[in-house]
């Protein structure tokens, strides 16, 4: 039997942190702007906060918790759509003065870290609605980064079940238990953004633009302080710094524990990892001759440039310095493959990740190998171990399903009279949480804000759909799961 007691304790007890978070930007405009947007949080947290208190004290498990595959998939979906809506209250009780639909995806798309926008003006925009959205894109990526190392191993989605060797009780183990894995990502992640924050201060930004972009570096989510995004400070020095720790972000964390506990070796011992840097180095180069050739820039210029966008897109984090729909055909061409392709598993990124791309060409090659000797034997390897039919099997629903499920968001983002460019890349930008597509409404220098409310809903779908690796949604919509 479904346990939702203990579902709604959990979820009570999320409200009561998300109400707790919420006086942070609150105290930013009570205490040093002094101006009157704090109401807005204080209504939203006295609201989240209620609802929270009554939820957990109402639902208090009694003993142990403990909870069934059943329970986490429904666990997972509810945490991740509760606070996309609770996340919406600040921006609909702010003096925005938008709708509840664009406070809601305006939500959504920080908390998935996909980075797409609906509001316009931020360089005028209140401090702590700016912050707010930095603190979700953060709290989103290390949410995500946990559930990809901890739960989507248990709960067997995509091929995951590849890393559970991590946590188990064999030599390899990382830390002796899941919390101590938890609390060594959080504290990697919370490194990493402080240091992006010093060196994008000592670069030039402001401090508080600093703490705002690191934090939406690091989650890879790009949502900027400013409406030209990072084109607004003119700094290669900024760039600089933010494609490093894009390129940190998009990476395993949990490698990162390894490095900490001074196994420097075992971040380039990583298959996955390896093929992510060579999947930069070789994708910035080619468009860097390609807009070379085609744009008559010079080689720097077109380096900086093109680097860039593909560390900006294959991270899913979205910055721009560049509008790189105007420079050819190609390169959106370049920018969609790679956006889909995306990060490191138990990274901030989206995507289908760089290991399932990996596993799919272990097991495609094994079987071109097959048929050019029938009688030989050829198995499929990944970071030293045999690939069984179940990985296999996993990882091709997977990249099936995020096909399959693209082209039906595209589908339906077209039903309100979107052009196909614009509905296509809009779909992919939602499902791999990279935020940006082609076009003018949907590009780097595009808004979303023109877009029809039912498109938004949609897109929203999307982000969630991507965000939780499509399995732990999808498997809520059989009957059978909610049969006793």
């Amino acid at each position: 039997m479904l346990d939702l007691r203990t579902v709604l304790f959990l979820l009570g007890v999320l409200l009561s942190l998300m109400a707790a978070v919420m006086l942070v930007p609150l105290s930013l405009d009570y205490l040093i702007y002094e101006t009157q947007h704090w109401q807005g949080f204080a209504i939203s947290s006295f609201m989240c906060g209620f609802v929270g208190t009554l939820l957990a004290v109402s639902n208090q498990p009694d003993g142990h918790i403990e909870l069934g595959v059943r329970e986490a998939f429904l666990l997972t979906s509810m945490l991740w759509g509760v606070s996309s809506f609770v996340s919406a209250l600040p921006f609909y009780f702010s003096t925005l003065s938008i709708s509840f639909i664009d406070a809601l995806f305006e939500a959504t798309s920080a908390l998935t870290t996909t980075g797409a926008t609906v509001l316009v003006g931020l360089d005028a925009m209140p401090k702590s609605i700016l912050l707010w959205r930095a603190m979700l894109q953060w709290l989103g990526g290390i949410g995500i980064i946990v559930m990809a190392m901890i739960i989507f191993p248990i709960l067997r989605i995509g091929g995951m079940q590849l890393f559970r060797s991590e946590f188990s009780d064999r030599s390899d183990k990382i830390l002796p238990r899941v919390s101590q894995i938890a609390s060594g990502i959080f504290s990697v992640y919370s490194i990493l953004t402080l240091l992006c924050m010093f060196f994008l201060y000592m670069a030039g930004m402001e401090p508080f633009d600093s703490l705002c972009h690191a934090m939406a570096t690091l989650s890879t989510g790009g949502l900027s302080t400013h409406d030209s995004s990072i084109q607004a400070f003119h700094s290669w020095e900024i760039e600089l710094i933010l494609a490093i720790f894009m390129i940190l972000g998009g990476g395993t964390l949990i490698l990162y524990v390894r490095v900490w506990q001074k196994d420097v070796r075992g971040l380039f011992r990583d298959p996955q990892y390896r093929f992510y840097l060579l999947t930069i180095l070789g994708s910035g180069t080619l468009l860097s001759l390609w807009y070379m050739n085609t744009n008559n820039i010079t080689i720097m210029s077109s380096v900086r440039y093109s680097f860039f966008s593909v560390i900006s897109v294959l991270t899913t984090t979205g910055f721009s310095v560049s509008d790189y729909t105007l420079w050819g055909t190609f390169p959106g061409m370049l920018m969609v493959i790679l956006g889909l392709m995306g990060g490191c598993t138990g990274s901030t990124s989206g995507g289908i990740k760089i290991f399932r791309i990996q596993v799919f060409l272990s097991f495609a090659f094994a079987h071109l190998k097959q048929l050019r000797r029938v009688h030989g034997v050829y198995i499929p390897i990944y970071k030293g171990q045999k690939l069984h039919e179940g990985i296999a099997l996993s990882v091709f629903i997977f990249i099936a399903l995020y096909i399959v499920c693209t082209l039906f968001l595209a589908v339906a983002l077209s039903c309100f009279d979107l052009n196909f460019t614009t509905a296509f890349t809009g779909a992919v930008g939602a499902i791999s949480n990279l935020g940006v597509g082609i076009g003018k409404i949907v590009g780097p220098s595009g808004s979303f804000a023109s877009i029809a409310p039912g498109a938004k809903l949609c897109l929203m779908f999307g982000m969630l759909l991507g965000r939780l690796e499509l399995l732990t949604v999808l498997v809520l919509f059989l009957p059978s799961f909610w049969r006793n």
